[in-house]
């Protein structure tokens, strides 16, 4: 997908990107002071269910009103990666100012601005909010947060993500479902690590541990020996405090260890990549060593067998499947 103003009269090409931008991500207001000099391009693609999008323009603001808010809101994180030129991002009463190789998250549910005083290139990702499985008050506390792309995750993030706009229009269907959920799994990594850093607070804490349970989870998914007293002796913490850490979540430890392999046998058996591989394999990599268990498990979660899922996710699939929760 690519737009841009060049093809149109002059006199037309504010209007039509004030119009496209608000298409590509959400409805939002768009001001320049010489709309008659007015230059703007961007391409895009999705990846899985990320929307990735490469803007380049003359200076301009852009604002995320209440108004906007209340007219469509689908509900998404934004990630902002400058690419080249200066931007200031405001949220929430805090300001991240950008510069290239920095990035910062924003919220579509509540009002923003984002200010280029020059010509730029910015790479932003629509993620829907259910893909980071973070709290959302734990985000709201590091929103127009300036991200630096050359310390701690943000320096594995930040060029990986300048790499992917350099190659947009190379990107192939069959790789676009697993490139995105690596993207995903950076940024949950990137921002746990980020809430861990920034809170003092006794609640606060209870959310860096949490975080750091679960990025203990997801890296030890391939284990079928991972267990509720293992991840708590790796923390230093006891079952008991473990357990209810997870309940005040809504949940176990043991249903949410469940809940993520079964998440991940899904993207598995959706990629086209992995066509060739029996579903057993797939199940065994995730800690699910009996295959008649595993399948049973992820029919209760999704409605059909893994069998039924991968048939349903290929081109002209037609079994209908459950998409919710997997519990």
């Amino acid at each position: 997908m690519l737009i841009r103003t060049s093809d149109l009269p002059a006199g037309e090409r504010f209007e039509f990107w004030r119009s496209s931008v608000s298409e590509m991500f959400v409805p939002l207001r768009t001001d320049t002071a010489r709309p008659e000099r007015f230059e703007g391009r961007m391409r895009g693609c999705e990846l899985g269910a990320l929307r990735v999008a490469e803007v380049a323009a003359t200076p301009h603001i852009v604002r995320r009103t209440e108004s906007l808010i209340a007219r469509s809101d689908p509900g998404h994180y934004k990630l902002g990666v400058q690419l080249s030129g200066y931007c200031l991002l405001t949220q929430d009463g805090r300001e991240a100012p950008l510069v290239p190789g920095d990035f910062t998250i924003y919220d579509t549910t509540r009002p923003y601005t984002l200010a280029f005083d020059d010509s730029y290139r910015q790479l932003v990702l629509m993620v829907p909010r259910r893909l980071l499985h973070l709290p959302d008050e734990a985000i709201a506390g590091i929103t127009a947060t300036r991200i630096s792309g050359r310390q701690g995750v943000g320096a594995l993030l930040s060029p990986f993500l300048v790499q992917l706009a350099r190659n947009l229009d190379e990107l192939d269907e069959q790789g676009s479902v697993r490139l995105g959920d690596n993207i995903v799994d950076l940024l949950v990594t990137l921002l746990a690590e980020r809430l861990d850093v920034t809170v003092p607070t006794a609640d606060s804490r209870r959310r860096a541990l949490l975080m750091r349970v679960r990025a203990y989870i997801e890296r030890h998914l391939d284990d079928p020996d991972l267990s509720p007293d293992g991840i708590a002796a790796a923390h230093f913490v006891s079952s008991r405090h473990l357990y209810k850490l997870f309940r005040e979540e809504g949940t176990t430890v043991s249903m949410w260890i469940k809940e993520r392999r079964l998440e991940h046998c899904r993207r598995d058996l959706r990629d086209p990549l992995q066509l060739n591989r029996p579903v057993s394999a797939i199940g065994a990599r995730w800690g699910f060593v009996d295959a008649a268990h595993f399948s049973r498990l992820f029919k209760a979660a999704y409605g059909a067998s893994p069998r039924e899922y991968r048939v349903s996710s290929a081109p002209g699939g037609g079994v209908t499947v459950t998409t919710g929760r997997p519990y």
